[in-house]
């Protein structure tokens, strides 16, 4: 599991081998999910956004970008549950930039591990926004 100066590894005294294990290769269903580039990402940014069931299987389905809460439960529902095809459909890149100092608190720290360490901008944004 590569660590960063942003993500250190945690110590081996903090975390069993077995866990650290788990934790890389949870990291790396993420990983193997993103898109090569930020760049990809074209999906609307207006309008209701009705999600399949692979990704939206408990809870909601549908979401109004006009919607705050929404499009951040959406973009959230996205990063966990979407796989590599469904990220440049439901994502936009200019969406996604304008909401990450936000959403990386609402994800889960392999997510956002994972998605800054991938994207060095959204990393950066979050600099920029503190």
């Amino acid at each position: 599991m590569p660590s960063s100066p942003q993500h250190p590894a945690p110590a081996p005294r903090d975390i069993s081998s077995a866990d650290a294990e788990d934790l890389a290769l949870y990291r790396e269903k993420f990983r193997r999910r993103l898109p090569a580039s930020l760049d990809e990402l074209h999906g609307p940014t207006d309008g209701v956004v009705d999600l399949p069931l692979h990704m939206a299987w408990s809870g909601m389905t549908s979401y109004d970008l006009g919607k705050p809460r929404q499009r951040m439960g959406l973009y959230r529902t996205v990063l966990h549950e979407g796989l590599h095809d469904d990220l440049p459909h439901y994502l936009n890149q200019d969406l996604l930039l304008q909401l990450w100092p936000v959403l990386r608190t609402l994800v889960g720290r392999s997510v956002r591990t994972v998605w800054e360490d991938a994207f060095p901008q959204l990393a950066s944004r979050t600099r920029a926004a503190a």
